[in-house]
């Protein structure tokens, strides 16, 4: 895909996984306006045809490439958050769900006794008192974010 609009919707995670299933009439006809390639779009206007234009959600759904599940989950978002909440969302952890106020605190301690320790070090101590596995560099990552706000490690 060499196009701008089409390197936007993938690095905005916005890119339809199968525009080629898309067959409404609005995406197959020759206006410009209408991308199948756009989820968001794609998404809005299924909702939009199940309500305004009172088509059954089953026929919505394959008309646009999508499943049935894809459409109550769009319908829940939209109707919670209303049309931003269609932008897909990030991929991946939200947050650093490993690393709670628990562990950064025996870490804090153990940083505090030992000033050598490092991430892999750090890492194998976690993971002996909590049996959790987190990469070494994502708890350097996570010091050097504290040093760099001016919290302790004490």
């Amino acid at each position: 895909m060499s196009d701008e609009r089409g390197e936007q919707l993938r690095r905005y995670h916005a890119l339809h996984p199968r525009p080629e299933a898309v067959y409404d009439d609005l995406f197959v006809s020759s206006n410009p306006f209408f991308d199948p390639r756009d989820v968001v779009q794609v998404k809005y206007e299924m909702l939009r045809r199940v309500h305004h234009d009172e088509v059954p959600i089953a026929h919505a759904a394959a008309r646009f490439g999508l499943s049935r599940p894809t459409f109550y989950e769009a319908q829940s978002a939209f109707l919670g958050g209303g049309l931003p909440a269609l932008l897909p969302q990030r991929p991946g952890p939200r947050r650093a769900h490993k690393l709670t106020d628990e562990v950064m605190a025996f870490v804090d301690v153990a940083v505090s006794d030992d000033p050598s320790l490092r991430g892999p070090a750090l890492a194998a101590l976690i993971w002996q008192r909590f049996k959790v596995k987190v990469h070494p560099r994502s708890i350097e990552r996570r010091l050097a974010q504290r040093r760099k706000r001016g919290r302790s490690l004490s």
